[in-house]
């Protein structure tokens, strides 16, 4: 039957796509973001939650979506990366789907060299892009990021 994988679906305009739940801590009510200098484009700036402070990432860019303004009907999604957890901006949460590992497409033959994206699973007949947590900064960006608001803080597992 081959081992299911969890992942939560989010919507961003009109396309839907996912994480792997492993990565998800929680979700929450957008807040006001305080606009962080010399942060690289994608970090629209940092949120505190429960005494951390954590960098707001907009994945608005990576995928050719107009930026706006963060709304009060936006969420975050609180996600762990290996270096750093983030709060990213979702339009809306849509729940929580299993997939077997072998329904959860590749997407060397459909997007090659794109790494953000780790996959693609299908939803009805829709195709829901599975991102890649750990690809959403680059070297640079990570480096720029690490100026801006220091190192980052363990987190527990």
């Amino acid at each position: 039957m081959g081992q299911l994988d969890q992942f939560v679906v989010f919507s961003l305009d009109e396309q839907r796509y996912a994480l792997p739940l492993q990565a998800i801590e929680r979700i929450v009510r957008a807040v006001e973001v305080t606009a962080l200098p010399h942060a690289p484009p994608m970090v629209l700036g940092v949120i505190d939650m429960a005494g951390r402070i954590l960098p707001v990432l907009s994945l608005r860019q990576h995928f050719g979506l107009p930026d706006r303004a963060v709304v009060p009907a936006d969420r975050f999604l609180i996600a762990r990366t290996a270096l750093r957890t983030v709060a990213v901006v979702i339009d809306e949460a849509q729940g929580v789907i299993e997939r077997r590992q072998s329904d959860v497409g590749g997407t060397g033959e459909i997007a090659p060299g794109f790494t953000k994206i780790q996959g693609v699973v299908k939803i009805g007949d829709d195709l829901v892009l599975v991102l890649d947590p750990e690809r959403w900064l680059s070297a640079d960006d990570a480096r720029s990021l690490y100026t801006a608001i220091g190192p980052p803080v363990a987190h527990a597992a």
